[in-house]
């Protein structure tokens, strides 16, 4: 499990630093358009591009920590082990669903590589977005398979922490 921590903290850095980025990037282009009237040519196709593929690598430290929402409405009043296999369950079907969005990213991914799809301003490759979120979506699919099989001991998960 340490790995699938380490790497879920990798990618959770990577999202930082893309989402980091593209906030300096607008910042530096705002701030252009209005002192000297030029900004950057296709500055919103890249916050779209990034913020996208942020998105999925969050994913796999959202999973690690048990960040998904629970609705716990029906299961407050069931004995922790009941609710420990629901949860179990619950991420078994979370590690079906990241295996599903790795496949399709995968397939759409290959698809705009073959048709050399590209951003309408800046013809920045689409190809790149999904390459970036396929790993991630592995990862958390694995982390999900962990956690289904071993269950939640993490230090990293907010129940250890109390």
């Amino acid at each position: 499990m340490r790995v699938l921590e380490q790497l879920a903290k990798l990618c959770a850095v990577l999202a930082g630093v893309l989402l980091t980025a593209i906030t300096l990037m607008t910042c530096i282009s705002l701030i252009g358009r209005n002192t000297t009237g030029d900004s950057i040519v296709g500055a919103f196709e890249l916050t779209g591009v990034a913020a996208g593929a942020a998105i999925a690598l969050f994913m796999p430290l959202c999973q690690l920590r048990r960040g998904n929402i629970i609705v716990d409405f029906f299961t407050a009043g069931l004995s922790d082990s009941t609710n420990d296999k629901l949860d179990r369950f619950g991420t078994l079907l979370l590690a079906l669903i990241f295996g599903l969005l790795a496949w399709r990213t995968t397939l759409g991914g290959i698809n705009v590589f073959q048709a050399h799809s590209e951003t309408q301003i800046m013809g920045f490759p689409e190809w790149i977005v999904y390459a970036s979120m396929v790993p991630a979506f592995v990862l958390a699919g694995l982390i999900s398979l962990h956690q289904t099989f071993f269950g939640f001991a993490s230090a990293d998960t907010p129940e250890a922490a109390i």
